[in-house]
C-alpha cells in the first residue's frame, strides 16, 4: 500500500469536493484560449458565427475529458483567429438538456460546426471522430473552414479584375492549396473584398505586379491609383489590419450585454414615498438571519459481498462488470482508507444518477481461492470483473480517488488491457473456484452498464514485488493471457 502524504491527500481532498453537491468547477479555466460556452450563448456565438468551430461536450468528472484538455488548448493557441475552439460542461444543471438535444451520449464529445449556404444559413453540424491529438484536430477543423478563395490564372486575371468595383486582394504563393489563415480572412472580408490566390507559375500576372518573393499580398483598391503591396507578417491581426483601410471586416455576432436592472422609479406623490417606505420596513427582518450549518454529506459504505454472492452477482456468465475491493474482514487503517476511496467515488457517481458498476467489499481471506486462481498475491487488491464477457483486471496505481476514478472511466470506455479467467472458473464451476458451497448458481446482477468490448494486447509477463508482512499492498504477480476480442468501441 503506497504511503499517504500530504500530496495525496490534497489531491484526493480536491476530488472529494468535486463530488459533493454544489461544489463544480469547469475543466477550463477563465484565461484558457478554449471558449468557454453556455446552452444560452451557443447560438449567439457558434451557430451564428461567421467561422468554423469545434465545441467539446464535456463533464469534469470524466478522466479521458481531462487527458484531451491539454490537446484541445494547444489546438485552440494554433487556430485562434481563424478557427472557434469552444467547450461546454454538460455536467451543469443549466447545460444538461442543451447537450442532451445535440445528440451527446458520453464524455467528451466532439462536434465540428460551419457556417451553413448563404446568409442565416442553417449550420452544418458533424461529429469529429479522429485522433484526439492537437495535430489532428487542427487539420480537420481547418478542412472545414469554407472556402470562399478565388484561385485564378494568367488566363482569368483580367475577369476576376472586371468582375465588379469591389477592392480585390491577390495573394502570390508558391503554394498549391489555400491555407486556413487566407480561408479565414476570406470569411472576414466575404462581401466586402474580393480575396483570390495566384501561383508563382503563373508568369504574366506576376511580372505584372513584380512578384519576387513568395508569399506576397497585393491589395487592389479602387480608391488607390496604385497596388499595394503587403510587407508585414504574414500573420491574422497585421493582414486584417492591412486590408481594413479597403473595406472593414464583417465583425462576428457580438456577445449581448445583460439587462441591466430597472432603475427604482421616484414616488409620484408623497403618498406613494409613505406607503415604499412603510413596504420596506416591514421587509426588512428585525434581526440579522443565522446562516444554517451545511449538512454534512455522508458517504455510504460499499455493501459486503458473501462468499455466494460473489458468485450470484458478479462471477457467473450472466453477470456484468462488477468493481471489486478484496480486503482483511478485520479492517486496518490501511484497509479503511482503500474503502474509503472506493466508497466515495461509488457515492458521487450514484449522487450523479449515473447507472454505472456496482462496487462491493470482499472478504480476501474467505475469497482467497479467486485470487489464487487468477495468480494473485497482496493483502488488499481492487479487482474489476465480467463473467459475461469473461475478463478481469486489477488496478495498480497510486491509491487516491483520481488514479482510482480515471481507472473506472477507463474501463466504462473499453480501454485498458483485460485478462481471461481460467477455463472453467466461470459457469458451471463458477461456485467451486469461489466457495466451498455447492449451491447453484444465482441469476447475475441487473445493474445496467455499458457494452464491453475488449481491446486485443499483446501477451504480458509482468512480475511485481510479492507480499509483505507489513503494510497492505495492492501490488500482485500477474501471470495471465489478455482476452482476445476485437475492440469496436469509438471513444466517447
Amino acid at each position: 500500500m503506497p504511503n499517504v502524504n500530504a500530496a495525496n491527500l490534497a489531491v484526493a481532498a480536491t476530488a472529494l469536493l468535486a463530488a459533493l453537491p454544489g461544489a463544480h468547477a469547469g475543466l477550463y479555466a477563465k484565461n484558457s484560449p478554449v471558449v468557454q460556452l453556455s446552452a444560452k450563448n451557443y447560438d449567439q456565438l457558434i451557430a451564428q458565427s461567421n467561422h468554423t468551430s469545434i465545441v467539446e461536450f464535456y463533464a469534469p468528472w470524466c478522466g479521458h475529458c481531462k487527458n484531451l484538455q491539454p490537446a484541445y488548448e494547444k489546438a485552440a493557441k494554433h487556430l485562434e483567429g481563424i478557427a472557434k475552439v469552444a467547450a461546454i460542461d454538460c455536467d451543469a444543471d443549466e447545460n444538461k438538456s442543451f447537450c442532451g438535444s445535440m445528440g451527446v451520449q458520453g464524455f467528451p464529445t466532439l462536434k465540428t460546426v460551419r457556417p451553413g449556404k448563404g446568409k442565416g444559413g442553417k449550420p452544418i453540424v458533424e461529429d469529429y471522430n479522429g485522433q484526439r491529438t492537437a495535430k489532428a484536430i487542427v487539420d480537420a477543423v481547418s478542412d472545414k473552414i469554407n472556402n470562399h478563395v478565388t484561385r485564378i490564372t494568367d488566363k482569368d486575371f483580367l475577369k476576376f479584375l472586371a468582375k465588379d468595383d469591389k477592392p480585390k486582394a491577390v495573394l502570390f504563393t508558391e503554394k498549391g492549396t489555400t491555407s486556413s489563415l487566407l480561408k479565414s480572412i476570406a470569411i472576414d472580408f466575404l462581401d466586402v473584398i474580393h480575396i483570390a490566390q495566384a501561383r508563382n507559375k503563373e508568369t504574366e500576372i506576376n511580372e505584372k505586379f513584380n512578384v519576387q518573393k513568395y508569399p506576397t499580398l497585393v491589395l487592389l483598391n479602387p480608391e488607390s491609383s496604385e497596388p499595394l503591396v503587403y510587407d508585414g507578417e504574414m500573420k491574422k491581426a497585421p493582414l486584417v489590419k492591412f486590408l481594413s483601410q479597403a473595406g472593414q471586416p464583417n465583425p462576428d455576432p457580438p456577445i449581448k450585454a445583460g439587462k441591466k436592472a430597472p432603475k427604482d422609479k421616484k414616488p409620484s406623490s408623497s403618498k406613494e414615498a409613505k406607503k415604499s417606505s412603510s413596504t420596506e420596513a416591514a421587509a426588512e427582518p428585525s434581526e440579522a438571519p443565522v446562516a444554517e450549518k451545511p449538512a454534512e454529506v455522508v458517504v455510504p459504505a460499499l455493501p459486503v459481498l458473501e462468499t455466494i454472492d460473489l458468485t450470484s452477482k458478479c462471477l457467473n456468465t450472466k453477470s456484468k462488470t462488477c468493481i471489486l475491493a478484496f480486503v482483511p474482514s478485520a479492517h486496518s487503517g490501511a484497509t479503511d482508507e482503500v474503502l474509503d476511496v472506493m466508497s466515495k467515488i461509488a457515492h458521487k457517481f450514484s449522487s450523479q444518477n449515473k447507472n454505472l458498476f456496482p462496487f462491493y467489499e470482499v472478504d480476501i481471506n474467505a475469497n482467497s481461492e479467486v485470487l489464487t486462481t487468477l495468480g494473485l498475491q497482496g493483502n488488499v487488491l481492487i479487482l474489476a470483473v465480467n463473467g459475461k464477457r469473461n475478463w478481469w483486471r486489477q488496478y495498480e496505481g497510486e491509491l487516491n480517488i483520481p488514479s482510482v476514478e480515471a481507472w473506472v472511466d477507463a474501463i466504462r470506455l473499453n480501454e485498458g488491457q483485460r485478462y481471461k479467467f481460467p477455463e472453467g472458473f466461470i459457469g458451471a464451476d463458477a461456485a467451486a473456484a469461489g466457495s466451498s458451497s455447492s449451491t447453484p448458481t444465482k441469476a447475475a446482477s441487473e445493474t445496467p452498464t455499458e457494452t464491453v468490448v475488449i481491446h486485443v494486447e499483446e501477451n504480458v509477463d509482468v512480475q511485481i514485488e510479492p507480499e509483505t508482512e507489513q503494510e497492505p499492498s495492492l501490488a500482485g504477480t500477474i501471470h495471465a493471457q489478455p482476452t482476445a476480442e476485437e475492440s469496436a468501441h469509438d471513444e466517447l
